[in-house]
């Protein structure tokens, strides 16, 4: 009979969501994992086989938190400057989670064509609420929602890295004229 868990997974990823977003990703250890539930690190492993497996559980938990951030953006009014404004906030809310799940290097570099949908889940969603919102066609609103992504990554970026601050009003300010411009640009070409 397997020993009795000391800790629930609930548990166990709750600690370990707490490292990434404190220390980041690469302080997530068994060892760290295990001083931050207040024992060895062996009660992990009697719910998780590896550390591989608990590292996957806090990159769908940061997922799931950020997931969680782009659903408040849809239902905004705009809904796509409300995703672009919930990206960065959860820039500057969750730094350590924002790295982990935009600002990691990838082995295979994507092209910006196919980088949104293998970096973001609510790709589809995201590109419905553009090309809904303001009527246009699939691919006009991929290229604004690229060009934008481009943009707003940047702000983001420079938030969770804290190289520069931005107030509300100067995010929504500057959202709001690139838009505006962008989507000039592509009526009119």
């Amino acid at each position: 009979m397997p020993p009795k868990a000391k800790f629930t997974r609930k548990e166990i990823i709750q600690a370990a969501l707490e490292i990434v977003r404190g220390e980041g990703f690469a302080a997530l250890t068994a060892r760290a994992l295990g001083a931050k539930l207040g024992s060895s690190a062996r009660p992990i492993f009697t719910v998780f086989q590896s550390m591989e497996e608990v590292q996957q559980a806090v990159v769908d938990a940061a997922k799931a938190l950020y997931r969680e951030y782009i659903k408040r953006g849809l239902s905004a009014t705009p809904a796509f400057k409300g995703v672009g404004t919930q990206y960065i906030l959860f820039s500057i809310n969750e730094p350590k989670l924002f790295q982990l799940l935009f600002m990691k290097e990838h082995d295979d570099i994507p092209e910006l064509s196919t980088v949104l949908p293998i970096i973001d889940e609510n790709y589809d969603e995201i590109l419905s609420s553009v090309k809904d919102g303001y009527g246009l066609t699939r691919e006009t609103a991929e290229k604004l929602y690229h060009h934008l992504w481009v943009y707003t990554h940047g702000i983001a970026a420079l938030c969770a890295t804290k190289m520069c601050r931005f107030t509300g009003e100067e995010i929504s300010t500057m959202m709001t004229e690139v838009f505006i411009g962008l989507l000039n640009s592509l009526k009119q070409g």
